[in-house]
């Protein structure tokens, strides 16, 4: 994944999104369905209904840029409520795209001995 700046605001859009959009799909959603502007610079994340697709776009004062991910088991977790955004830090976000609960993240149990 591209470095983020603490200082970079990411939002999940709450519910699922069609994922055949592509950027200027999901950039119309962002203004639309969120009431934001998508050249703004902030990261917006979306989930599809399976829940194993996201797709995050953002603006870095370019062009607009596009990131999707595939998870092979499981599913990304994601909030509850139907519409909406919900803000998280870079860190969140790194836990989400790897597949850790965001929410409360725990650390991995490791063995302790080889033998």
């Amino acid at each position: 994944m591209i470095p983020l700046p603490s200082t970079l605001r990411i939002w999940l859009a709450a519910g699922v999104t069609d994922m055949r959009l592509g950027m200027p799909g999901l950039a119309l959603k962002v203004q639309e369905a969120l009431g934001r502007d998508p050249f703004a610079g902030d990261v917006y994340a979306f989930r599809g209904r399976r829940g194993d697709l996201v797709k995050l776009i953002w603006h870095d004062g370019i062009g607009l840029s596009l990131y999707a991910k595939r998870i092979e088991r499981g599913h990304f977790l994601w909030p509850s409520a139907k519409d909406g955004a919900i803000h998280l830090s870079p860190s969140q976000l790194t836990c989400l795209l790897e597949g850790v609960d965001w929410r409360n993240p725990q650390k991995t149990w490791r063995p302790e001995l080889a033998g």
